[in-house]
C-alpha cells in the first residue's frame, strides 16, 4: 500500500529527529526536514512522481529523491530502520512532549542517562535535571508540566480522532439505528470514552462488535463494552420504544442531568434512563424520542450542545432558547491557507474546494513573512497573490477574499507595514512565538495588534495546541472587553488539534457583543470539512447566526471590515 504525503513527510521528520538526536552532522539534518516540509505541500502525489519530478523539488537531490520513493512505496526506509536501531524504543516517545526537541533528547540522553517518559518524571522529581549543564529548576517544572500535558493526551481524543473510531465502530451498526451520546454528541473539544445508544437487538450487534474491536472488555444484552485501538466504547441497548430517555440520559453532563432530575422531582416525578415515573411509584412513562419526553415535562427540546447546566433548562422552560447557528448558515470559510506558505493547494484549486462545498467565499490568510517556517509571504509576494487572486475570482462562484495571518511578534508589533495591510480584505492576527511571556506582558502583546485600524481577526486567540501544548497565559477577560472596544472579531479556530475559543469564553464574547469568526485553518481541502467543528464549538457558546461573520454574505463582510 503505498504511503500518503504526509506519511512520507513525517518519516523524512523522523529520520532527521533520529539523526539530530545521534548528534549527526547538522546539514544532514535540515536537509531531511526541509524536504518533509516540502513534500508536506506539493499538491501531487508523491507515489506517482518520478525521479526527475522529485529532484525539481527545491532541496531534494537524487539520495533523498530515492529515499523518498522507498518511502512512498513501503512506508520505511532501510536508513530509517538503521537509526531506529541505534537509539532505545522509549526515547523517540520523549518527543512527544511539549517543549521537548531532538537537541534536548539528545542531551538527556547522553548526560543522564534518560530513556523514556517515565525516566524523565523520576529525574525531574528527584531534582537531578538541574545538574545537567544547561538546565535547572524551571526547567524541570516545564518537563513535569509536559508530563502531566502528555499523560492527559492518553486519555481523552480530539475530534478527529474520536470521529476515527466513531466510524469504526459504526461500521458493524445499522444505519438509522443508533446515535453517539456523551460528550461527543454535545461537542466537547476532546472526548473520553465514547458512548453510543442502539435500538438493534445486541445478539445481532455484539456479533458484529467481535469483528471491529481490538478487545471485547464485556459484553450482554444491556451494554457491550470494547477497546478500539486503546480506546474504549460503551454501547447501550435499548427498545425502540425507550430510545429517547436512553438518549437523553447518555448525552447529557452531570451537572445537567441533576438538574434535571431536581426538576422532574419538584412536579412529583422521577426520570432515569428508561423514563419518567409517578414518584409515588406510578407505571412507567417511555419515550421514543427526545422531543416528546421534553415536550411532556413543558419544555422545548435542548439542542445536545448546550446540555451542560449553564441556563438552559430555565430558558428551554420558558421556551426561550436560542436559534443556534447551523451549517447552512454558514457563506464561508475565514481562515485557509495555499501553497504560497505552508497549504497544499494552489489559488485555483482552493477556490474549486470552496465550490464544492456551496461556500461563497473563503479567506487567503497565508502566513506573513515572519513566520520562516511557512515560506510567509513580504509585500513583494502579497502584491502579486493579489494579482493571482483577481485572476482566479473572474471564473469562480466561490470569491476568494485576500487575506494575511500576520505575526504578533513578541512586543506586540506587527511585521509588515500599514499600507500593506491596509490593501488586504481581511487581517488575522495570531501569535506563533514566545509563547511563555507572563500573562501581563502577553495580554498587552495581542492588545497592541488589536489596537491596530487594520487587523480585523485575532486568530486562535488562546494559542493551545490539544495534547501538546497548553493555552498561554492570557487574560481574556481584557481581551473580551478589548475587541468589544475596537470591534475585533475573535477567531473559532476549528482545527481539531486547537478548538480555540473554546465554548465558555465564546459565549462571553457573544454576550460582550464581539463578532466570531470560524476558520478551519485548513492547509489542504480535506480540512475544509472541519467547518463542522467550529460551527459546534459556536453551537456550545450559544451563538446564532447573527453573532458570527462566516455567516454574512461577502460584500457585508466587506462593509463590516470597513
Amino acid at each position: 500500500m503505498e504511503a500518503s504525503n504526509a506519511a512520507v513527510a513525517d518519516a523524512l521528520t523522523l529520520m532527521g529527529q533520529l539523526l539530530e538526536i545521534t548528534g549527526q552532522d547538522g546539514f544532514k539534518v535540515r536537509a531531511y526536514y526541509r524536504a518533509a516540509e516540502e513534500i508536506s505541500r506539493i499538491p501531487r502525489d508523491v507515489a506517482g512522481l518520478t525521479m526527475e519530478e522529485l529532484m525539481a523539488i527545491p532541496g531534494i537531490g537524487k539520495g533523498l529523491a530515492e529515499k523518498i520513493q522507498a518511502l512512498a512505496a513501503t512506508g520505511t526506509h532501510p536508513e530509517l530502520e538503521a537509526l531506529k536501531a541505534q537509539v532505545p524504543g522509549t526515547l523517540i516517545e520523549l518527543l512527544e512532549l511539549e517543549g521537548v526537541g531532538p537537541k534536548t533528547v539528545h542531551t538527556l540522553w547522553m548526560k543522564a542517562g534518560i530513556t523514556s517518559v517515565d525516566e524523565l518524571e523520576r529525574a525531574a522529581r528527584g531534582r537531578r535535571i538541574r545538574a545537567i549543564r544547561g538546565f535547572g529548576e524551571k526547567k524541570e517544572q516545564e518537563f513535569l508540566r509536559s508530563i502531566a500535558q502528555y499523560r492527559t493526551r492518553a486519555t481523552r481524543l480530539n475530534r478527529a480522532e474520536a470521529e476515527a473510531v466513531v466510524a469504526r465502530v459504526a461500521a458493524a451498526l445499522s444505519p438509522g439505528t443508533y446515535e453517539v451520546a456523551g460528550s461527543y454528541r454535545r461537542g466537547r473539544s476532546t472526548v473520553g470514552d465514547v458512548d453510543i445508544v442502539s435500538r438493534e437487538p445486541p445478539h445481532q450487534v455484539n456479533s458484529r462488535l467481535r469483528g471491529v474491536a481490538d478487545e471485547v472488555i464485556e459484553e450482554g444484552d444491556r451494554r457491550t463494552s470494547i477497546r478500539v485501538g486503546p480506546h474504549r466504547v460503551d454501547l447501550r441497548f435499548t427498545p425502540a420504544r425507550a430510545y429517547g430517555s436512553m438518549l437523553l440520559y447518555l448525552t447529557g453532563s452531570k451537572e445537567f442531568n441533576i438538574r434535571l432530575r431536581e426538576m422532574t422531582i419538584a412536579k412529583g416525578l422521577r426520570l432515569n434512563e428508561y423514563g419518567i415515573e409517578d414518584r409515588d411509584g406510578g407505571g412507567l412513562r417511555e419515550f421514543a424520542d427526545e422531543e416528546t419526553l421534553f415536550s411532556f415535562l413543558g419544555m422545548d427540546w435542548i439542542p445536545p450542545e448546550l446540555r451542560e447546566d449553564r441556563g438552559e433548562i430555565p430558558r428551554a422552560l420558558a421556551h426561550d432558547l436560542p436559534g443556534l447557528a447551523t451549517l447552512d448558515a454558514i457563506r464561508g470559510d475565514l481562515h485557509v491557507h495555499s501553497i504560497a506558505s505552508d497549504g497544499t493547494l494552489p489559488l485555483p484549486d482552493l477556490a474549486r474546494a470552496g465550490e464544492a462545498r456551496g461556500y461563497r467565499y473563503l479567506l487567503v490568510s497565508d502566513h506573513s513573512a515572519s513566520l520562516g517556517v511557512a515560506h510567509g509571504l513580504d509585500p513583494d509576494r502579497i502584491a502579486g497573490q493579489a494579482r493571482e487572486i483577481e485572476q482566479v475570482n473572474r471564473s469562480s462562484s466561490c470569491r476568494l477574499l485576500h487575506g494575511i495571518e500576520v505575526d504578533i511578534l513578541a512586543d506586540g508589533t506587527l511585521p509588515l507595514p500599514p499600507v500593506v495591510l491596509a490593501d488586504l480584505d481581511l487581517v488575522i492576527a495570531s501569535v506563533h512565538s514566545a509563547f511563555h511571556q507572563e500573562k501581563d506582558v502577553m495580554t498587552r502583546r495581542v492588545l497592541s495588534a488589536m489596537a491596530s485600524d487594520h487587523v480585523d481577526i485575532i486568530g486562535h486567540p488562546t494559542g493551545r495546541l490539544l495534547g501538546s501544548r497548553e493555552p498561554f497565559a492570557l487574560d481574556l477577560d481584557r481581551v473580551i472587553e478589548a475587541a468589544a472596544d475596537t470591534r475585533t472579531a475573535l477567531e473559532i479556530n476549528a482545527s481539531p488539534l486547537r478548538m480555540d475559543l473554546d465554548d465558555a469564553p465564546i459565549r462571553q464574547a457573544k454576550e460582550a457583543g464581539v463578532k466570531l469568526a470560524i476558520g478551519t485553518d485548513a492547509h489542504s481541502a480535506p480540512e475544509l470539512d472541519h467547518m463542522k467543528n467550529g460551527v459546534v464549538l459556536a453551537r456550545r457558546g450559544w451563538c446564532t447566526p447573527e453573532d458570527l461573520l462566516n455567516a454574512l454574505d461577502a460584500e457585508t463582510l466587506l462593509e463590516w471590515t470597513r
